[in-house]
């Protein structure tokens, strides 16, 4: 160290040097680096010793600066799915669905709650045909304009349009499940029957997929939901015996099947066809 004119010390400039090229070592490295902890004048000096021997350092060091500072802040979502194994970029993508938000899942949660206690007073039925259709109108609001604040830049990123809509449709359904079947759980005079609503959900969601194809995703949801209500209403628990939960099944497996060949010619422009951004695609 060397001592100013005003008593103080400070680090000798072949010591400053010697550290901004990264061959200072201990104990001197130890001492330089408290002093700089404390001492804004030898902080500017090792700047300017930085930036003399090698300009670009400096501004590397404000880029990665700059990159850190506008890096995005991972959300609890996104952070509780990446520490399911989920790789980082999928985890953004989930992190960024609409449907998989607090007050979308809350507003779920208590229409279930709602449609759970109106079934305790008057048939069982109601929640029955109801369940299927709230993980359909998540999947309906999972992606498109207008709902998705990252949906046009999904539609241009590197990652193919049907991977990512159907990313997000898996967890969406995943996760409208539990909520069902946790509301399930209030119907304990059912017994197995009040899972009845699995299948025909996970049927109505593969064939909205299907059906949007061809109409859009938002009139493929209503146009579904509407062909549910419909059919209950007709057979009234039919759907919901052991023929109508292998009919179910037997659906989901044929509407897989048809979308699976579809998805060679996928075009997400089809999906949104109201949507501005999609016609630009076409």
């Amino acid at each position: 160290m060397t001592r100013s004119a005003a008593g103080a010390w400070h680090v000798p400039d072949d010591d400053l040097r010697l550290y901004a090229a990264g061959r200072c070592g201990p104990p001197l490295l130890w001492s330089v680096e408290s002093h700089l902890v404390a001492c804004p004048g030898c902080r500017d000096r090792l700047t300017a010793a930085a930036a003399a021997a090698e300009p670009a350092l400096l501004d590397d060091g404000w880029a990665g600066l700059d990159a850190a500072l506008d890096a995005p802040v991972p959300g609890p979502l996104e952070r509780l799915v990446r520490r399911a194994g989920v790789p980082e970029p999928t985890a953004r993508l989930l992190a960024a669905t609409p449907a998989l938000r607090l007050s979308w899942l809350g507003a779920v949660a208590l229409t279930l709650a709602l449609t759970a206690v109106f079934a305790h007073a008057a048939a069982p039925l109601v929640f029955l045909a109801a369940a299927p259709l709230l993980p359909l109108l998540s999947v309906a609001v999972s992606f498109g304009p207008g709902i998705d604040p990252t949906f046009e830049l999904g539609l241009v990123a590197p990652i193919s349009a049907l991977r990512l809509l159907l990313v997000r449709v898996v967890a969406v359904v995943a996760v409208n499940a539990v909520l069902c079947a946790l509301a399930s759980l209030t119907l304990p005079d059912l017994g197995l029957a009040a899972a009845g609503w699995f299948l025909p959900s996970l049927a109505l969601t593969v064939l909205t997929l299907l059906v949007a194809t061809r109409l859009g995703m938002a009139a493929a949801a209503a146009a579904v939901g509407v062909g549910w209500a419909v059919l209950v209403a007709l057979t009234l628990s039919a759907p919901f015996t052991a023929a109508g939960q292998v009919a179910s099944a037997v659906a989901a497996a044929v509407a897989c099947t048809l979308f699976s060949r579809r998805a060679r010619a996928f075009d997400p422009s089809r999906l949104f066809p109201r949507s501005a951004f999609t016609r630009r695609l076409r």
